[in-house]
């Protein structure tokens, strides 16, 4: 891997969740931290970072502590997953199918009681400024999250959200932002140690 930018932010999505292959978003479920030697490399190559910010998801705060078990890891509730409302907890073959859907108005789909990936974006977007800030200033921040989370970094390097749909986010993957000073550019998506 290469080494860490001065001023990156590193979005790592949470270990496994134990979701029971569901869909999780919202619920509070925990992580699958049986694979100590993947995080033990994921931790060696994140020895540069200068913060540490989770989501408070448990499976985030997990993942967190597991891969920063001597730092100060605050949470940011702008970071959840986006809410997928009555579609929570479903299995794949449960979900509506809703048919033909460019990557446009699938962003814009608002699940019942929930909210579109569109909309997620313009939550965590804030927060990922907030934060990208931080790591212009003081050096590399980590942000353990979620696949949504992201595909929100990629949609605001990309200036694009429904483009950002096109990505996988593997768990336990990082998502690396260099953050320039009126830009992000994108240095690796879905990298894993």
């Amino acid at each position: 891997m290469t080494p860490l930018a001065p001023s990156e932010l590193v979005l790592i999505r949470h270990a496994p969740s134990l979701a029971g292959g569901r869909l999780a978003g919202r619920r509070d479920v925990p992580a699958r931290l049986d694979d100590g030697a993947a995080l033990s490399r994921l931790a060696g190559t994140l020895s540069g970072v200068r913060a540490v910010v989770t989501s408070p998801a448990l499976r985030c705060r997990q993942t967190a502590e597991a891969l920063f078990p001597d730092r100060d890891r605050p949470e940011d509730a702008r970071l959840w997953e986006q809410d997928f409302g009555t579609h929570e907890g479903l299995a794949p073959g449960e979900l509506p199918d809703l048919g033909p859907l460019d990557r446009a108005a699938l962003a814009r789909v608002v699940p019942p009681g929930g909210e579109s990936f569109a909309d997620m974006v313009a939550r965590v977007r804030p927060a990922l400024v907030h934060w990208a800030n931080i790591a212009r200033e003081k050096g590399p921040v980590a942000v353990v999250a979620h696949a949504g989370t992201a595909r929100a970094g990629l949609a605001l390097a990309l200036g694009d959200v429904p483009v950002a749909l096109a990505f996988e986010i593997a768990p336990l993957s990082l998502t690396r932002l260099r953050c320039l000073p009126d830009a992000y550019s994108i240095i690796s998506v879905n990298q894993t140690a």
